[in-house]
């Protein structure tokens, strides 16, 4: 018996026993209520409206997830047509937003070179429940970097407005229902400035009335922007090259603080003029500062490559840090295309040579590594697994398009199921790759090679 006729059989039974409309109908608010309430949690829908999730920190909070993949592997809600990228998507209020770069010219990858192509790059928003285009925005873009495929960073969606960034330095923000351009800059030509060897990547950072992007820039690299006019409230930090990392604010015994890395410190700063409170010196190979910097407790973390990380404590955000380790040869993870995850003091995450770790976040300890869920058996530079993580479980995107199921605890690395969503259709030192953080909300999973944005049913 399902609920309706549930409460319509407690209705009748009282009119039954003579008991007055009125109480009938006090019966029938209470059952309503206790519906509504049993009903709520399971009806809750989150967004994942900006790059690793709502919380920024790779955790995906939705309920009634499945177990395992069905027979033949998650069932595919929809898929779109896209062009190139490597730019994840972001999904809000019933809303899909990726962007993509339709070229003009084959695309030649060289990880030491810049390669041109002209084309155009596009902000693209889809219905989340169908996957019909509800509207694009696009405009000429010619791309002067390696791995000219596309755009890289994700959409940030925040107070009816997207932010988006392209590879050549274009960041614009959009109104996320309509369309339509609100403000935009060329960042090349506001600060004067060379697109970095990789492209611009920062996936723009929203905290209420600011928007805070790497820029470039004698006055500062990081700029902090009005978030609804688009013009610069400040512009911070002296450094001779941009990175490709991305800025988090975090909050600790009530203070607010930003902290970011570029390729030669990572360095706090008070969100509200951009104040530098602390700076602590550590230069990755070839200014590869990529991952944004990660919270546990009272402590951040960051690595790259040249087996290059250091954990801080914050015992006071604003009157410095305490080093703690820095990583070895033989100790810590080191990232490079796709971000760790901390749990239960456990770092989880994908290394320079495709190796994926679980290291004691407090000591830098090893604690076991395989390479189950990025290339399968071998090392190869750069590979990768996106890992996010749900309640007890961890769902990893492959490089090789797979999606993956598994517990992954100090002891072990344990796979409970594995179904191919999305065909690789990009290169990397010789091999095929797909290299997309995806997006999980409404209990599916939305994620983009270079020819199809798809989205795949992940509900129990």
């Amino acid at each position: 018996m399902n609920w309706a006729s549930w409460a319509k059989c407690v209705v009748c039974g009282a009119l039954r026993n003579r008991a007055s409309m009125l109480s009938a109908a006090r019966i029938f608010l209470i059952v309503l209520m206790v519906v509504g309430a049993w009903l709520q949690p399971r009806a809750r829908a989150d967004d994942w409206p900006q790059w690793q999730g709502p919380t920024q920190d790779g955790v995906w909070h939705e309920q009634g997830i499945l177990e395992r993949f069905p027979e033949g592997g998650p069932r595919r809600v929809w898929a779109a047509g896209v062009g190139g990228g490597y730019a994840g998507p972001a999904v809000a209020e019933g809303r899909v937003y990726v962007t993509d770069f339709l070229a003009d010219d084959p695309r030649q990858n060289d990880p030491n070179s810049r390669a041109a192509r002209q084309g155009r790059e596009r902000i693209l928003c889809f219905d989340a429940s169908d996957g019909r285009l509800l509207w694009k925005h696009e405009y000429p873009c010619r791309y002067e970097i390696s791995y000219p495929a596309g755009p890289r960073a994700t959409p940030t969606v925040c107070e009816g407005r997207v932010y988006t960034l392209g590879a050549e330095g274009n960041l614009l923000c959009l109104d996320a229902e309509q369309g339509s351009v609100i403000w935009q800059h060329d960042l090349k030509k506001r600060f004067q400035v060379e697109t970095p060897i990789w492209g611009f990547t920062c996936h723009p950072l929203c905290d209420g009335e600011r928007v805070y992007c790497l820029t470039g820039g004698s006055a500062g690299i990081l700029t902090a922007f009005n978030a609804k006019t688009g013009e610069p409230i400040w512009q911070s930090v002296r450094a001779a090259e941009l990175g490709y990392s991305t800025p988090r604010i975090f909050e600790i015994n009530g203070q607010r603080f930003l902290v970011f890395w570029h390729p030669h410190a990572v360095v706090g700063l008070d969100p509200e003029n951009g104040k530098e409170l602390w700076s602590v010196p550590i230069e990755p190979m070839y200014g590869m500062s990529i991952m944004a910097p990660l919270r546990w407790e009272d402590y951040i973390f960051v690595s790259g490559i040249g087996n290059q990380s250091v954990l801080l404590r914050l015992a006071n955000p604003r009157g410095g840090v305490k080093e703690v380790y820095r990583g070895t040869p033989r100790t810590s993870v080191y990232s490079v295309c796709a971000p760790p995850v901390a749990y239960r003091g456990v770092l989880y995450g994908s290394c320079q040579q495709g190796h994926f770790r679980a290291v004691d976040l407090a000591t830098g300890e090893r604690l076991w590594e395989t390479f189950a869920p990025t290339t399968g058996k071998d090392r190869a530079s750069s590979a990768c697994a996106f890992v996010v993580r749900n309640g007890e479980r961890f769902f990893l995107f492959s490089e090789k398009g797979d999606l993956i199921i598994a517990r992954l605890t100090r002891e072990r690395y344990e796979e409970i199921d594995r179904a191919h969503i999305l065909d690789p259709t990009n290169e990397a030192f010789g091999r095929s790759v797909v290299w997309c953080h995806p997006a999980f909300a409404g209990r599916n999973m939305y994620v983009r090679n270079d020819e199809q944005l798809v989205c795949v049913s992940l509900a129990e």
